[in-house]
């Protein structure tokens, strides 16, 4: 019973950010109803799904949730409520033709807009739900921003007070996460120089990298969000969110290289170097994946340098001998591209280094009340 209770604390502390979430939400549901009963709103149904829905994995991404909520409400409410009350309606005929015009011009703001999907169902509700309750638009549009606003609200009062998440601290894990996918991938694709890749292969290593990526792109979003507001402090976001994007690139460039292997007699010569090039750089990011994960420590570049200068090295004693002219051309725009991509990627390194720098000591937390 004890290993099988440590195995279940260990499995839910590995997904300690997703369990807080799942409490946060629980939380901010039983909160939002118990206001909404207490305030005496028609719906508290409306002020328990928004809280639900405001109440995301970081703050700042609860910040974006509830100011599209509530822009989006206020919007469909004020519009939904004007038409209905301007232009007279009665019987199904007429709500129809109403029911159109309300929804046709906010569906196309949306679909240029997402943030303001909202609009629509609100505008709807305000239209159709005074038929079922026998009331008036204006009501029914004032009922629905107070039921939103009290579950805006809460959801985002839970956001800040209940185990919560800063996105900044999200960047680490994220940052890293898409750190060990590069490494692994990039000592796959010198790999490949010795076997070639398949499309299949490139494809299967790059969408991996892509969604992780987007993912890291979105928490940047969230963190700079916090900051803006004040809630958060740290590092500037965006240096290293750069750094990582170029790394990518300079392993779809290697990737483009490794399609084909090189010729065998550039295959000998080169095996140990790329070798040390791949434990280097991998070993370099794993490590730095790992410190930034812990938010402390230091890790060495040099390992990374001298295995690329080992390299450079070997390809200059290669042109001297000639061997590089009798290579077919598109294996030779190989060789010079794949020389190229590891001389970016050293330069690109050495940017993460600098970054990791900045990143290396905790990123101070401000409470929510902004005290401390």
């Amino acid at each position: 019973m004890m290993a099988l209770s440590k195995r279940m604390f260990d499995a839910l502390w590995a997904r300690k950010t997703q369990l807080a979430l799942a409490i946060r939400i629980a939380v901010a549901a039983v909160a939002a109803y118990v206001i909404s009963v207490a305030l005496h709103l028609m719906l508290p149904l409306w002020a328990v799904l928004t809280s639900l829905i405001v109440t995301q994995m970081s703050v700042g991404r609860s910040l974006k949730a509830t100011r599209d909520y509530m822009l989006g409400t206020i919007g469909g409410a004020i519009y939904g409520g004007a038409i209905a009350v301007l232009i007279p309606h009665s019987g199904e005929g007429s709500l129809l033709a109403l029911l159109v015009l309300a929804v046709t011009p906010l569906a196309f703001i949306a679909s240029l807009n997402p943030s303001l999907n909202s609009a629509t169902v609100t505008a709807v509700i305000v239209l159709l739900l005074p038929t079922m309750h026998h009331g008036n638009p204006l009501d029914s549009a004032i009922d629905r921003v107070m039921e939103v606003t009290v579950g805006a609200l809460t959801g985002l009062a839970v956001s800040f007070l209940v185990l919560p998440s800063r996105a900044v601290s999200q960047i680490r894990v994220n940052a890293a996460r898409l750190l060990e996918l590069l490494a692994a991938a990039f000592a796959e694709l010198l790999a490949g120089l010795t076997r070639g890749l398949d499309n299949d292969a490139l494809h299967r290593i790059q969408d991996g990298i892509g969604a992780a990526l987007t993912s890291l792109n979105a928490t940047g979003a969230e963190a700079e969000r916090e900051r803006a507001a004040h809630l958060s402090s740290g590092p500037d976001t965006g240096p290293l969110l750069r750094t990582i994007l170029r790394l990518r690139h300079d392993v779809v460039m290697i990737g483009r290289a490794s399609v084909v292997p090189l010729p065998a007699n550039v295959q000998a010569r080169l095996a140990r170097p790329l070798s040390d090039v791949s434990a280097a750089i991998v070993g370099y990011m794993q490590s730095v994946a790992a410190s930034l994960q812990n938010g402390a420590g230091s890790v060495e570049i040099a390992p990374v340098d001298a295995a690329l200068q080992d390299y450079a090295a070997e390809v200059a004693s290669l042109r001297s001998e000639g061997l590089i002219r009798g290579l077919p051309v598109d294996a030779t725009e190989r060789f010079f591209a794949l020389g190229f991509s590891l001389e970016q990627m050293r330069q690109n390194l050495n940017d993460l280094s600098r970054c990791h720098a900045d990143w290396c000591e905790k990123v101070a937390i401000k409470p929510a009340n902004g005290k401390g």
